[in-house]
């Protein structure tokens, strides 16, 4: 990593941050990038790294950071596309978190993979990373818009790699269960489901998705637990759907059966 140009989106904090201070202790030229400008700052100071607040999400917002960050530091080559959201609750959840979680989760990937991946074929290489979440392969209790949109995240993270992985590009998507961030803090009840292994820590986190690209694996799985889940899921599905609903239940036990 030393000296390429490494844009981090959703750095201001969590995930986002530790995989900044890991790829800046490698030696990249990091990009800190966030819609929180105070906090995203405090993390490119701390750093020593180059803030570039904005939306990363919208299409405008991608062109314009893209387009900032060249002009800056050159070419990018590493893009973490780990900004996400986590909105609306059960199937009540409102158009406008089915809208932005579709925008955030997925179509910033989208966005950023069209800007990127030309620059890369002509080069011969460029690494698109981006954040999912073990609801991308599994589900998510009470959370339809963020798991149906995880679910895109990594299947959109396959695409890349089936059509571009002959061609130089390297594309990795992480999986977490439980971390230590704000989203696990709102999380209220879901807490005892997501950390029902082990929480980790954001460093942790940041720990395996470098090992995952230097030994080249697409699944970055912080939690080995959920490669297993995975294949259980795949193996059995019915099994699985009636011991998620058995979580499920014990959730809405948890709530007092709302």
């Amino acid at each position: 990593m030393a000296e390429r140009v490494v844009v981090v989106t959703g750095a201001a904090g969590g995930i986002g941050a530790a995989l900044a201070r890991r790829m800046a202790g490698l030696g990249a030229r990091v990009v800190v990038s966030d819609l929180d400008g105070e906090r995203a700052h405090a993390v490119a100071e701390d750093i020593g790294g180059t803030l570039v607040a904005g939306d990363a999400a919208s299409e405008d917002g991608v062109a314009a950071l893209v387009e900032t960050v060249e002009d800056l530091l050159g070419p990018i080559d590493v893009w973490f596309a780990n900004a996400g959201v986590d909105l609306g609750q059960g199937l009540d959840s409102a158009e406008a978190d089915w809208s932005r979680s579709w925008d955030v989760n997925v179509m910033a990937h989208v966005r950023a993979a069209r800007l990127l991946v030309p620059g890369w074929l002509e080069r011969g290489e460029g690494w698109f990373v981006s954040t999912a979440s073990a609801a991308g392969l599994l589900t998510m209790i009470d959370a339809p818009a963020y798991s149906v949109s995880k679910h895109g995240a990594v299947s959109f993270a396959e695409w890349l790699s089936v059509t571009y992985r002959h061609r130089g590009i390297r594309v990795h998507t992480i999986c977490p269960q439980g971390v230590q961030t704000a989203m696990l803090e709102r999380s209220g009840a879901l807490a005892a489901v997501l950390g029902r292994d082990r929480v980790l820590s954001p460093d942790q986190v940041a720990d395996a998705t470098w090992e995952a690209m230097t030994e080249g694996r697409f699944l970055v799985l912080p939690h080995p637990e959920v490669g297993d889940y995975y294949r259980a899921r795949a193996g059995d599905t019915d099994a699985w759907l009636v011991g998620m609903n058995r979580l499920q239940q014990r959730f809405e036990g948890a709530l007092g059966a709302r």
